[in-house]
C-alpha cells in the first residue's frame, strides 16, 4: 500500500484545496501520471502517482482544504486487487438500518446573563457604563448607597484592586449565513487564488489612497447620433434627448461584457448577477 500525500506546495505556502481529482477510486494508475489537482493561494499544481497500482482509496474529497504531508488517498499494488475487493466488499455489505424517529423533547429557555446580571437594580446607567467598559463582575462590587446601590466610587475603588473579578466574555457572535441567491444570480465558488486576490484588494481599499483617473473619449458619434433623433425624440416623448441615456446604454454593455465587474462576493462564494442597476446622482 502506497500513500498519496500533499507535497511541499512552496514557500509560506502551507495549505491547499482539492480542486479535481483526474483518477477514481479503482482506476489502474502507473508511476508519475496526474492524479488529482490542488489549488493554493498561488498556484495551481498537479500531484503525481509515487508508484504504479490501483487507487484503492481516496481520502480527502474535491472541496477539502489539506495541509503539507496530509493524506489524500492509497494506492495498492496490482491491477485487479483493488476492484475484486471493492466486489468483495459491495456483496456483503449490511443492508443499511431504519432510521429511527427523532423524539422531540422541550427544555426550558436557558437564561442570558450579562457582566451586570445580579446587580442591574443597583446600578445607575453611568455606573452600568463604568462596569461594561471595565468588563467586571457587578455581582462581586459591594455597594455602600442607599440599600446596597453600587456607586461610582465602588466601581473605581473595586477596579483599584489587585486580581479583580472580572466578567467572563461574551462568545464571539457566529458568521452569517450566505445569503439568499435571487433568481436572476449564478454563486459561483472562488478559487483559493481568487479569495487571497480579493482578500488582497480589500486590504488594498482599507490602508491605501484611492484616486480617480479620468480618460478623454471621442463623442463624435454620440453627438451625431443626438442631433439626428433630438427632435424626434422631444416630440414623442416631450423631454429633450440628454447624454445620460448614452451613458447607460454603454454602461449596461459594459457589464454584459465583463459580468465580474458586476458580481459580488458573499462568503467564499462570487455572485453573478443577470441585471442591471443603475443610480443616478442628480
Amino acid at each position: 500500500m502506497t500513500n498519496i500525500v500533499v507535497p511541499t506546495l512552496g514557500e509560506s505556502v502551507t495549505e491547499a484545496t482539492v480542486a479535481r481529482w483526474l483518477k477514481k477510486e479503482g482506476d489502474a494508475i502507473q508511476a508519475d501520471e496526474p492524479i488529482v489537482e490542488l489549488e493554493t493561494d498561488k498556484v495551481t499544481l498537479e500531484v503525481n502517482a509515487p508508484s504504479g497500482g490501483v487507487i484503492s482509496k481516496i481520502v480527502a474529497g474535491e472541496g477539502s482544504n489539506v495541509g503539507v504531508g496530509a493524506l489524500l488517498g492509497e494506492i495498492a499494488a496490482g491491477g485487479g486487487v483493488a476492484n475484486d475487493a471493492k466486489k468483495a466488499d459491495a456483496a456483503v455489505a449490511p443492508a443499511p438500518a431504519a432510521p429511527v424517529p427523532a423524539v422531540a423533547t422541550t427544555s426550558a429557555p436557558t437564561p442570558v446573563t450579562s457582566a451586570v446580571t445580579g446587580a442591574d437594580h443597583k446600578l445607575s446607567p453611568a455606573v452600568q457604563k463604568m462596569v461594561g467598559d471595565g468588563n467586571l463582575d457587578a455581582s462581586k462590587i459591594p455597594g455602600t448607597g442607599k440599600d446596597g446601590r453600587i456607586l461610582k466610587e465602588d466601581v473605581q475603588n473595586f477596579a483599584s484592586q489587585p486580581n479583580v473579578a472580572k466578567a467572563a466574555p461574551a462568545p464571539a457572535a457566529a458568521p452569517s449565513a450566505p445569503r439568499e441567491t435571487g433568481p436572476r444570480e449564478e454563486r459561483v465558488r472562488m478559487t483559493r487564488l481568487r479569495q487571497r486576490v480579493a482578500q488582497r484588494l480589500k486590504e488594498a481599499q482599507n490602508t491605501a489612497a484611492m484616486l480617480t483617473t479620468f480618460n478623454e473619449v471621442d463623442m463624435g458619434a454620440v453627438m451625431e447620433l443626438r442631433n439626428a433623433y433630438k427632435d424626434q425624440f422631444e416630440k414623442k416623448h416631450g423631454v429633450k434627448l440628454g447624454f445620460m441615456s448614452f451613458f447607460a446604454k454603454a454602461t449596461v454593455q459594459a457589464l454584459k461584457e465583463f459580468p465580474a465587474v458586476n458580481a459580488e462576493i458573499n462568503g467564499e462564494d462570487i455572485i453573478y448577477k443577470n441585471y442591471y442597476d443603475l443610480s443616478m446622482a442628480m
